[in-house]
């Protein structure tokens, strides 16, 4: 598709790409498998891919990235081909960029560029767009003498959303100059969410958030957990599809059990290999909202062979982010099409499926263990003058045997720590 400025398609045209990867032996993933996703990467784009191209080459050639002689051999296959675009499986400088655009005559996209493209088409709310918006102009920033094909182009494409259709003349002045405007209005946006984050502390609600890798299935085991929900007043439903990275936003969603029980559950943007840093950098302020979390739920897709890579990919990025101490529960998903033999890192870990419900009830018993294993059962009297405390109660917590009595509302309840230190003060006895 082709954009304007406004990012409005104002014409559809097919990009037909060729795929170009290098097997330097230096990755945790193989080449193959490093291909394939690139080419589930370009497809989410909106990309046709022709071919896919694979070199063994030990050494990047600063020039052209791959041999000079396999940019002869790829321009021969494009041609053959119709290709109009080659996409890298790695990012490129801004001299390879150029180089081969010259060579080649077509489209030049790395990986990086793709997936910031993913990330601009799926983007929903403001801070998400500005988010992406501000990556895509870091990474262009010293790139804009290499991406002069793609920007001088009229309307867009892969590569092109957002910014990218500002003309090339667009000096590194303005671009900066936007890039701080940017990063004002995310200041804003972020100084809201830091009040909603202190108002969510001070209710001394538990915090759960979803992790893991894109595609895994956190926002449908969101979904599945609103299904569960008590009270249906909150029951929102957030977006899911099979498709990679169909959730870029960070949903909080407060979730009821059936003993008046209560947490909030945080869903998050998943990951990927090779994720471009200005990504980490850009949603870093939405990334860090995890520290406030209690508890990780990372969900694993136990259908994908490359499972082990994905869960590794995952805790590092939780480990740039300072947070990979916190307690995790692995929730290996999409267990009724899983693989055989899958290996649990753990004895945190927990075979499910959000989509059919199997495990659901286990892995809440096991929230229910890390979150509410301080609550304790009390003996409480409360004045009638203080009735009001009463209904608090009743409407936070697990009530037992209540007793009218001449002297108050006689109970028994299950208090965590925090209740118990509001109404020690009617406490007679545990």
């Amino acid at each position: 598709m082709l954009f304007n400025e406004n990012n409005e398609v104002i014409k559809n045209v097919e990009q037909k790409a060729v795929l170009v990867g290098i097997n330097n032996g230096k990755d945790d993933i193989s080449i193959e498998d490093s291909m394939e996703e690139l080419k589930e990467l370009a497809i989410a784009a909106g990309a046709v891919v022709l071919d896919s191209i694979i070199q063994n080459k030990s050494k990047i050639d600063p020039a052209y990235f791959i041999g000079k002689g396999k940019v002869d051999e790829i321009k021969l296959i494009c041609n053959a081909l119709d290709a109009n675009m080659v996409i890298f499986n790695d990012e490129l400088s801004e001299s390879q960029i150029r180089n081969l655009e010259e060579k080649l005559e077509l489209t030049i996209i790395d990986r990086t560029t793709l997936i910031l493209d993913i990330f601009a088409s799926r983007a929903k709310t403001k801070e998400a767009k500005l988010q992406v918006e501000v990556a895509q102009l870091r990474y262009r920033l010293p790139r804009l003498i290499g991406l002069g094909r793609s920007l001088s182009r009229t309307g867009g494409g892969i590569g092109t959303r957002g910014p990218g259709e500002q003309k090339l003349e667009l000096d590194r002045r303005r671009i900066l100059d936007k890039i701080s405007d940017i990063n004002r209005q995310l200041k804003e946006i972020q100084k809201n969410r830091k009040v909603q984050r202190a108002k969510r502390k001070r209710n001394q609600i538990p915090i759960i958030a979803l992790v893991g890798y894109t595609n895994a299935g956190k926002s449908t085991l969101m979904n599945k957990f609103l299904s569960l929900n008590l009270q249906k007043s909150e029951d929102k439903k957030v977006y899911s599809e099979n498709m990679l990275f169909a959730t870029l936003d960070t949903y909080h969603r407060r979730i009821f059990l059936d003993d008046k029980k209560e947490f909030i559950l945080m869903d998050t943007v998943g990951f990927v290999s090779k994720l471009p840093h200005h990504l980490i950098e850009a949603f870093k302020a939405t990334l860090e909202e995890v520290k406030e979390a209690d508890l990780l739920i990372h969900v694993i897709d136990s259908s994908n062979k490359n499972y082990d890579m994905q869960r590794k990919v995952t805790n590092k990025v939780l480990k740039e982010l300072g947070v990979l101490n916190k307690p995790m529960i692995y929730a290996f998903n999409k267990c009724d099409i899983a693989l055989d033999n899958i290996c649990y890192p753990d004895k945190n870990s927990i075979s499910i499926s959000a989509l059919t419900g199997y495990g659901i009830d286990k892995l809440i018993d096991m929230i229910k263990e890390y979150l509410f294993k301080d609550i304790k059962k009390y003996k409480m009297i409360i004045p009638f003058e203080k009735g009001n405390i009463y209904s608090v109660l009743c409407d936070k917590t697990k009530v037992y045997n209540v007793e009218y009595k001449e002297n108050g509302i006689h109970l028994e309840i299950d208090l965590d720590t925090a209740l118990y230190n509001r109404y020690k003060q009617y406490i007679i006895s545990s």
